[in-house]
């Protein structure tokens, strides 16, 4: 049997690239999918796409970085399909400039895209969740959130970026920690494939193969994790980041606590120096930020 028979999930930003990808797996094991993309006309050609493979979507364009526009799409999901049991927060857009020359709407666009899109309507969807399982209902829902390498190892000339997905990452660990009572599991996934944001930085690299080798940086490829992680053979898992590239799975080793010296008084501040080299000597070399 299909493994998401009879759930409903929201796609954003799947329209295209990584989205439509998802949208289209999700459909082929059994999900109805709320595709949601700000280009109707791109929305509507995945919900063709579907329909045509004998699966059941909907469009819902509405704005993901507004309330009301979280409470239409949740809306449009209710409305053809009785009920919403999870949502892949996948829509993005990338406004790269270096530190030094980033202007202020390029930070505001960015952050509110990634980090306000992904509270909208999870948030819209966990008051609903949170109603369900007071009235006893069993409730089995999923929040899938999309961070990137570059929130958690930074990205030279992303800095909007990486900030909006390590917060992204941050949000994924706390949803996970106080919905879990409610039903609800919150993961997030740190994919590299190719997509309309890859474009510019990354085309060359990430291009087709022409010799029909294996396509390593196919959205398609991260399909499978995103399906499973909507299913319900994922429900023992929640507050993990996953990295997905080509044919490798693993679940990101976030922030610890290292080291720990203790003077059992305050420092002074001349002091420290020694302190600080032995603690940064002892602690794990950390992974290269992107670029660099």
């Amino acid at each position: 049997m299909a493994i998401c028979t009879n759930r409903t999930i929201i796609v954003t930003g799947s329209g295209s690239g990584l989205g439509r990808q998802y949208a289209l797996a999700l459909a082929a094991e059994g999900a109805n999918v709320v595709v949601n993309d700000i280009k109707r006309e791109m929305a509507d050609a995945v919900v063709a796409e579907i329909a045509a493979a004998g699966g059941k979507a909907v469009t819902a364009c509405a704005d993901i970085t507004s309330m009301d526009g979280a409470e239409a799409i949740v809306a449009a999901g209710v409305d053809a399909f009785g009920d919403v049991h999870g949502v892949v927060n996948n829509a993005g857009v990338v406004r790269d400039r270096m530190f030094a020359s980033l202007g202020e709407d390029d930070w505001d666009l960015v952050i509110k895209v990634h980090l306000k899109g992904h509270f909208c309507i999870a948030s819209k969807l966990v008051q609903r969740w949170r109603e369900q399982s007071k009235a006893g209902q069993a409730v089995d829902a999923r929040i899938v959130n999309t961070s990137s390498g570059a929130g958690l190892q930074g990205s030279v000339g992303q800095s909007n970026y990486a900030a909006a997905k390590g917060g992204i990452a941050s949000l994924t660990l706390v949803q996970a920690a106080e919905l879990r009572r409610y039903g609800i599991t919150a993961n997030a996934l740190a994919p590299a494939a190719r997509t309309g944001m890859t474009e510019g930085p990354f085309g060359a690299m990430m291009k087709k193969p022409d010799d029909g080798s294996f396509d390593y940086y196919d959205p398609a490829n991260v399909a499978p994790l995103v399906v499973w992680l909507c299913s319900p053979l994922s429900a023992r898992v929640s507050g993990r980041v996953f990295e997905v590239e080509g044919g490798k799975l693993s679940v990101a080793d976030g922030w610890r606590t290292g080291t720990i010296r203790d003077k059992g008084a305050r420092w002074q501040p001349a002091e420290l120096t020694e302190v600080v080299e032995a603690l940064v000597a002892d602690a794990p070399v950390p992974q290269k930020v992107y670029g660099t």
